[in-house]
């Protein structure tokens, strides 16, 4: 817990954060965070969720954000110190989180990332957009605090049917918050929420889903290895609810086989290829872990695709996420045909693009193949990411030419 000082002066309409010397060189970099341990003193007395202005040690000013009495005790808001952070200030974050996505969304499709956290200006909210169903993800006290304020922004600007809270998960207990989950806007949520993605229909299981219920981060990723996919004999590695394989089936390839452990995500993933006209005999859903599917497997393909869950939650699982990454590029590069494409991800926030490409290599070496990368991989640009916050670029992949 950090200690409070007494205000001498009032510089800023917040309580201040002052900073060691020479601690705010991150801060004026573009990172969006403070840790604990850059702080000399607070002046004043913020709660938590409050917000306070962050301050050189010689007491310059530099900007406004969330406090938290924890490890990261500041998340930037504004660089204008004078701006009040009101209802106004977010319903004008998300106009321009609305002015964006109409840019970049391509057409026909009804499921997007409407907010992206600190990519957005809004550090502690996600929110995606499900036709009409509105998701929300809160994770920071200071967006928690401002719970009702959001709701209302959401329901003038975005005018959605319903609104559905999914805050849960790690972040939230940092932050001393509980889970909570339901609807905040609206009457009963469906079980599946129908939509679109560049024509392609999709079924997403909000309420229960992983993330929200859809990985709307790999739209364009999806439309990458669909591209390539015509006449290939392909495999979904970590299929989910089969947007890959819609895509790629969709896209004109002869044969995807989907590998997915979850049968309740099979049988979301079988009723996405029926809405698409794409028969289950010639593109069947497996239902298996993949290590073992590899492993025990005789077929070989075309096209894999892998798309694991994140291995890793913290810098404490890298080494043992290494290790599963690595042993999943080598059986799969055993399923995988002379002159076959390999699309791989990560979506561990932890393993970063360096140390992926790294394990990656390592497995084409082991395995005693070459490879050429045709495109370095990311989410879709309705998840944008501040500059200064690498961290908030969590996915990331490869496009690889295997010989």
């Amino acid at each position: 817990m950090l200690a409070a000082v007494s205000e001498e002066d009032n510089m800023a309409d917040y309580p201040v954060l002052k900073l060691k010397k020479g601690r705010d060189v991150s801060l004026r970099r573009g990172h969006p965070w403070i840790f604990s341990g850059a702080v000399s003193c607070v002046e004043g007395y913020p709660a938590s969720g409050d917000v306070v202005a962050a301050a050189s040690c010689d007491g310059d000013l530099l900007a406004l954000g969330f406090y938290q009495p924890s490890d990261i005790v500041f998340r930037r808001l504004s660089w204008d110190t004078r701006e009040t952070v009101d209802i106004d200030f977010w319903r004008r974050r998300l106009r321009d989180a609305m002015s964006l996505r109409r840019r970049v969304v391509p057409p026909d499709t009804t499921a997007y990332r409407l907010v992206n956290a600190e990519g957005d200006g809004m550090p502690g909210l996600v929110a995606d957009l499900y036709d009409d169903v509105l998701a929300v993800s809160i994770g920071t006290s200071g967006m928690d605090r401002r719970r009702e304020e959001l709701v209302e922004v959401f329901r003038t600007e975005l005018c959605p049917g319903r609104i559905y809270e999914r805050s849960e998960g790690r972040s939230r207990r940092r932050e001393g918050l509980s889970d909570r989950v339901g609807l905040l806007l609206g009457e009963r949520l469906p079980a599946l929420v129908p939509i679109r993605e560049e024509g392609r229909k999709y079924l997403v299981d909000v309420a229960s889903g992983q993330k929200t219920g859809f990985f709307l981060d790999q739209r364009t990723n999806r439309g990458t290895v669909a591209q390539i996919s015509a006449g290939m004999s392909v495999l979904n590695a970590f299929s989910y609810t089969g947007g890959f394989s819609v895509a790629c089936a969709c896209a004109g390839a002869a044969r995807v086989v989907s590998v997915e452990v979850s049968a309740a995500a099979n049988v979301i993933a079988g009723r996405n290829l029926a809405a698409n006209g794409i028969s289950l005999e010639r593109h069947p859903i497996v239902e298996a872990d993949v290590f073992n599917y590899l492993r025990e497997t005789k077929e070989s393909f075309d096209l894999i695709i892998l798309d694991p869950p994140a291995f890793a939650k913290s810098s404490r699982d890298v080494p043992s996420a290494a290790r599963g990454y690595k042993e999943v590029h080598l059986q799969a590069l055993k399923r995988l045909k002379r002159g076959g494409i390999l699309a791989t991800f990560s979506c561990s926030n932890p393993v970063d693009e360096e140390l992926f490409r790294k394990i990656v290599l390592g497995a084409l070496r082991d395995a005693g193949r070459s490879a050429g990368i045709l495109r370095s991989l990311g989410p879709s640009p309705d998840h944008p990411t501040d500059p200064g916050h690498p961290e908030g670029r969590y996915l990331k992949g490869l496009l690889l030419f295997v010989s």
